[in-house]
């Protein structure tokens, strides 16, 4: 494939999948900001190894998804080096009021999703909220498609729980 082809097929990648890259982020990391600076890197990272896209092994929404999973990975080990090195232990918390997950949620499924584990968030994000089939999803975090079945299936019955109870009370 000719030079000029496959920056037309990354710049076409990349705007179709941008939204689809940041929104993952996002759930990811629980900071708008944070997914912003991520999905950057994450773009710049993917221009950079472009030739290393391999269709036979997945779609680019899967292979981006997966360089955004190892961007955010990279930066939460950076971040947990300099908090040690200043000596901090906590992040800041989400200003109050101002939704984390996604514009439109009830308040109630935005505490729910909160008390989520990370990876409980993550298989949510790529399953429910960017619609992967089992089978990318579980590429993008590595999993089988059987444990990124079940890690799904215990997020939403958490999450269920959770907001049945917010509900109830």
């Amino acid at each position: 494939m000719k030079r000029g082809d496959r920056a037309r097929d990354f710049a076409e990648a990349a705007e179709r999948h941008l939204d689809d890259v940041h929104a993952y982020l996002v759930y990811l990391t629980g900071d708008r900001g944070t997914a912003e600076e991520l999905t950057a890197e994450t773009f710049a990272r993917a221009l950079e190894r472009w030739h290393r896209f391999d269709p036979r092994r997945g779609g680019p929404r899967t292979w981006l998804c997966q360089l955004a999973r190892s961007t955010a990975l990279d930066h939460f080990r950076a971040e947990g080096r300099r908090r040690r090195r200043e000596g901090r232990y906590a992040l800041a918390e989400a200003r109050q009021g101002q939704p984390v997950f996604g514009e439109g949620m009830s308040p109630a499924l935005e505490q729910a999703l909160a008390r989520l584990s990370a990876a409980e968030r993550e298989v949510v994000a790529l399953r429910v909220v960017l619609e992967l089939d089992g089978e990318g999803a579980a590429r993008v975090l590595g999993i089988s498609p059987t444990a990124c079945s079940t890690r799904l299936s215990r997020a939403l019955q958490k999450l269920e729980k959770e907001v049945s109870a917010g509900v109830a009370a």
